[in-house]
């Protein structure tokens, strides 16, 4: 791997809160660490992030460009890019292309690609799995504020008097804002956290109230807030007067949000929701902190104008420690939102307007922009399946996983005339559907920059070289543009040729009218731009060192200069349970994985915690199912086989699945293949938090977990298979229907194992376990038992490292353990540091009885402090002897 000699700053391929990397190169390898100078993260990292060292291996990256699946030229792939994209619009319009990004491009690529398509192609089918994400937000500030302005800064958290974390699991989904909130809590005591969850998470943890309210019921919760505070007087009756209109009208919408009405509607307690009210009147700096759980809903945008117009109501915007505060869920999801990445938007946050064409035109220099906006990310897909759309180009992401009912988003790009998709991996579920794949670069090979969650623009640095023909997004989108003759438009040299115009364009003809503006920087040198400090926007003339936080002049960006207070009408989600599919599935983000696993899948460590994909539920909704076992999972749309996690916290009639598991890590656990495609109509955001399921023990006639030296050719032929990455080591865990009569012809038949020496143990009806070895060296593994092998899978994988065995190893090792019984962990909590729940038990029986004393103990917890929930309640649970040590394979 050819690399940077010294230590390279750059900022997280992960989440939206941005923080700050610190590269340093270890002999052939990379750690990470937190970047101390960064605002976003001040050397914090969390588990994903210290892990990044760990995803930089070739394993499985797309190196050359392929056309059909054969490995071709530069030249011939970027010809044949070009021809087919002529021939749609030739025959069919600038309509019948569309682009599909990601928030894993940098703002470079990703202004290039937006040009290319509405500037140039001339039509606004540029859209991005933002969309996914974070459109609800954006267009409640739209309505808002008149601008996607995000007003908050990360330092709001720790200064509040009360932080209210509403459809957010912090603590997983971004673990360096959890952090800090919970080191601000415990060095002011006094301040108060409300989240607002249906389920009870991690993040609970930290909250003096939790509200466990009806799930889709957040816009009345937040309308009976304001109603509350128009009646006990709490209201900013200056500010409202000096800086907002609308406050009538929306008034009068949630007067009849009384008390009572809200806590029936919301199913929570009339004591709970005063002393939520009380609060709120109570503190003088307020922050809500919002996520997915608003955003994705067919009523997100009301959802997140509730939210804002209670700031408005009350005063609390443009203040320290004030405002609300939408959390983005990718690193540059900001960035793609800045240049114009989603349909409804042409560039440097102008839309569509007649004034806004020509403005944009005139300065591309060119008389074909796109008139109108595009298709959003459902309605594209749509399109595609029936025909409208022709040629279809995805640029980092994973659309086959990630958007819902995506078996018939599948099927319609099976269909599609010309798929061409740009990745770092070439086996995805997206790419398996491609007529062309283009090598590009990935993260630690990628020059550019991001912005994160509260508008801070920082430099994202290679340290990498190029593997194999992979090339730049911005690059290969500039050829294909010359291509198509565009060829001056797009005559880049250098990525901060890109950002420099993209700066220009931000405060052309702008006049303080639009909030977003880097002009500031448009004159930077390539020196000067590669060592660029994170820096917040606006950065022009009036603000040339940025601006921590918007608004606290009281001017918004509607052309009066005053915000909206916006009337709305709470409405629930579209689906209901029914007598069919009685139970509602959540899903979400887990800790330690990342979108749809292509990065974090390669990392043993970040597989330790959860290692399957699962369903978590209350134990009365599937009586018959025990931890361990199977579960099928089926909507309307489609079903799948998970691991079964009984969970009494989890809140009856309700169930969580995680997002992340593919095709390439699971046989069956694309969750968003039972999600309906139901949208806001405002955002186009798909409602992904509320679908009506019914849940099945699924029944097994046996277990099982292979390990092999090398991948085999297909995955196992059974109804059920996970795959779990382990350093050095393929590792499935299985499951049929079916037990083979002949256990050693199933498993040469399977893994191909006629060559090797084989030893086995066979138990009868209680399980089976065969060891294959190779010229002395172990080549297999593999343990089957009517229920899930108790065994030590950390012992079976380090047995592969070893050159040889005597007797009573191999008779151990045929047990699924090693010798030394002492080296049991039990199922991971602390992924950090590979702590297990055995020692964490031992260390709690043996005397330690806070989450600061097992860190002392075992350094659980001492890194990104993201187990510290589970800490407390295996020390809760080991201290009163209740503790069943959870998992399947200790």
């Amino acid at each position: 791997m050819s690399h940077s000699a010294s230590a390279v700053t750059t900022t997280c391929a992960y989440c939206g809160v941005g923080c700050g990397v610190r590269m340093q190169p270890q002999e052939a390898e990379f750690v990470a660490h937190g970047e101390m100078t960064h605002p976003a993260n001040l050397g914090r990292l969390c588990v994903k992030g210290s892990s990044l060292g760990e995803t930089l291996g070739l394993e499985g990256r797309l190196l050359q460009p392929e056309i059909n699946g054969l490995a071709v030229s530069w030249s011939q792939a970027l010809d044949a890019v070009a021809d087919g994209l002529r021939a749609v619009i030739a025959q069919y319009g600038p309509q019948a292309v569309a682009f599909y990004g990601s928030g894993q491009l940098l703002t470079e690529d990703y202004y290039v690609a937006n040009k290319l398509m509405k500037g140039f192609i001339g039509a606004g089918n540029m859209d991005t799995n933002s969309r996914l994400c974070m459109a609800s937000a954006v267009v409640g500030y739209k309505r808002a504020f008149g601008a996607d302005a995000v007003p908050c800064d990360y330092q709001d958290l720790e200064q509040a008097d009360c932080v209210i974390l509403t459809g957010s699991n912090t603590a997983w989904a971004h673990p360096v804002v959890y952090q800090r909130l919970a080191l601000a809590k415990k060095t002011r005591p006094e301040m108060r956290i409300v989240v607002i969850d249906p389920r009870q998470t991690a993040t609970c943890d930290i909250a003096d109230l939790h509200l466990a309210l009806r799930p889709g019921s957040d816009a009345a919760l937040f309308c009976g807030a304001l109603q509350a505070m128009a009646e006990q007087q709490h209201l900013d009756e200056n500010f409202l007067q000096q800086h907002t209109q609308g406050l009538t009208q929306t008034l009068a919408a949630v007067e009849s949000w009384t008390l009572a009405k809200t806590a029936a509607f919301c199913g929570l307690s009339s004591t709970e929701l005063q002393l939520f009210y009380q609060w709120i009147a109570d503190s003088d700096r307020l922050v809500t902190l919002y996520s997915m759980g608003i955003n994705q809903s067919t009523s997100g945008v009301d959802k997140c104008n509730a939210i804002i117009n209670l700031h408005l109501a009350t005063g609390k915007i443009g203040r320290v420690g004030c405002g609300p505060f939408s959390i983005t869920g990718q690193p540059n999801a900001m960035g793609g939102r800045e240049v114009g990445g989603l349909a409804n938007q042409l560039a440097a946050h102008m839309g569509f307007t007649p004034e806004e064409i020509d403005r944009v035109g005139r300065f591309w220099h060119s008389d074909n922009v796109a008139q109108t906006a595009g298709l959003t990310a459902i309605d594209l897909f749509r399109a595609i399946e029936v025909g409208q759309v022709k040629a279809l180009w995805i640029m980092g992401t994973n659309p086959v996983v990630s958007l819902p009912d995506a078996d018939r988003v599948r099927a319609g790009l099976s269909r599609c005339p010309l798929v061409i998709v740009s990745d770092i991996m070439r086996d995805t579920d997206t790419t398996h559907l491609a007529h062309i794949c283009l090598p590009a670069l990935g993260w630690g090979e990628k020059n550019g920059t991001v912005t994160n969650s509260v508008r801070c623009v920082s430099r994202q640095r290679n340290f990498l070289a190029p593997p194999g023909e992979a090339k730049a997004d911005w690059w290969i989108i500039s050829q294909v543009a010359r291509r198509l003759g565009f060829g001056e438009a797009f005559n880049y040299q250098h990525p901060a040729d890109i950002f420099r115009e993209h700066a220009r364009l931000s405060g052309f003809e702008n006049q303080g009218r639009r909030a977003f503006d880097i002009s500031g920087l448009a004159h930077l040198s390539n020196a000067q731009w590669d060592e660029m400090l994170p820096i917040q926007w606006p950065v022009n003339e009036r603000h040339p060192q940025g601006l921590t936080r918007l608004f606290t002049d009281g001017k918004f960006y509607h052309p009066d200069g005053k915000a909206r207070l916006i009337p709305i009408t709470p409405r629930l989600p579209i689906t209901h349970p029914t007598a069919t599919y009685p139970l509602l599935m959540n899903t979400g983000r887990i800790r330690d994985q990342w979108h749809t696993m292509t990065r974090t899948g390669k990392s043993a460590r970040l597989m330790q915690h959860l290692s399957e994909p699962f369903c978590q539920f209350h134990p009365d909704d599937c009586p018959a199912a025990q931890s361990g076992d199977l579960l099928r999972v089926s909507s309307p749309h489609g079903w799948l086989l998970l691991r079964a996690q009984p969970d009494r916290s989890q809140a009856r009639g309700t169930l969580f699945v995680p997002m992340h598991w593919n095709s390439q890590f699971s046989q069956q656990a694309r969750v968003d293949a039972l999600i309906a495609a139901h949208t806001d109509p405002l955002s186009g955001q798909p409602e992904s938090k509320h679908t009506p399921v019914r849940l099945q023990r699924w029944t097994a006639a046996w277990y099982g977990e292979v390990f092999l030296r090398r991948d085999p050719t297909a995955p196992p032929q059974v109804a059920y298979w996970s795959r779990i990455t382990q350093p050095g080591v393929t590792h499935f865990t299985l499951a049929d229907a079916t037990k083979p009569e002949d256990w050693v012809g199933w498993i040469a038949k399977q893994f191909a194992t006629e060559q090797w020496v084989i030893q086995c143990a066979d138990r009868g009806e209680t399980g089976m376990s065969m060891l294959a070895w190779k010229e002395g060296v172990l080549q297999l593994a593999f343990y089957s038992q009517p229920s899930p092998p108790m065994i030590d899978r950390q012992a079976v994988v380090a047995a592969f490292t070893k050159a040889s065995f005597d007797a009573p190893s191999r008779l151990a090792l045929l047990a699924g353990r090693g010798q030394d019984r002492k080296t049991l962990t039990g199922t991971i909590v602390c992924s950090c540091f590979a702590v297990g729940e055995i020692p964490i038990i031992a260390a709690v029986r043996g005397g330690c009885h806070s989450a600061e004393q097992l860190g002392a103990t075992l350094k659980c917890g001492t890194n990104c402090g993201s187990c510290i929930p589970e800490l407390k309640k295996i020390i809760a649970s080991a201290r009163h002897e209740t503790l069943v040590v959870g998992g399947h394979h200790e």
